[in-house]
């Protein structure tokens, strides 16, 4: 079992690296799982990123989706770190690329906009009731 605080080296121009803004951080593990390195370079080629690693290289600690804005998965827990009035960085940089997201997606109509919420779950063609939307609870 993996158990304690470790060293993660980042690869820069990562998002792991832009959230932490540091070459090298300390991270708490629990686990007994690594990831196989027979499949690194498999998993690069479907686009994986290896943005973390242990000292020596042999263990990868973080893992990313090339041109996905923000798929970051990790062998440590952030959870273990991260506070109500200091969240982790991969936590802030989670939220920042969900927010870049949503407003690059602002100037864009929504088809539900305009919609109660129990129109937005009928079938275009029945009429929304109230007995119907008590029926089906």
């Amino acid at each position: 079992m993996r158990l304690g605080n470790y060293p993660c080296h980042l690869v820069a121009g990562t998002n792991a690296a832009r959230a932490y803004q540091a070459e090298v951080v300390f991270e708490r593990h629990r686990h007994r799982f690594e990831l196989n390195n027979a499949y690194r370079d498999i998993l690069a080629q479907g686009g994986m990123i290896l943005s973390g690693f242990s000292p020596d290289r042999k263990l990868a600690e973080i893992g990313e989706i090339a041109d996905h804005p923000w798929m970051v998965g990790t062998q440590f827990h952030p959870e273990f770190k991260s506070r109500p009035n200091r969240a982790h960085p991969l936590f802030v940089g989670l939220i920042r690329a969900a927010k870049k997201y949503r407003d690059t997606r602002r100037h864009e109509p929504d088809e539900y906009e305009e919609m109660t919420a129990a129109e937005s779950f009928a079938p275009d063609d029945a009429p929304v009731t109230v007995e119907k939307m008590t029926d089906t609870f």
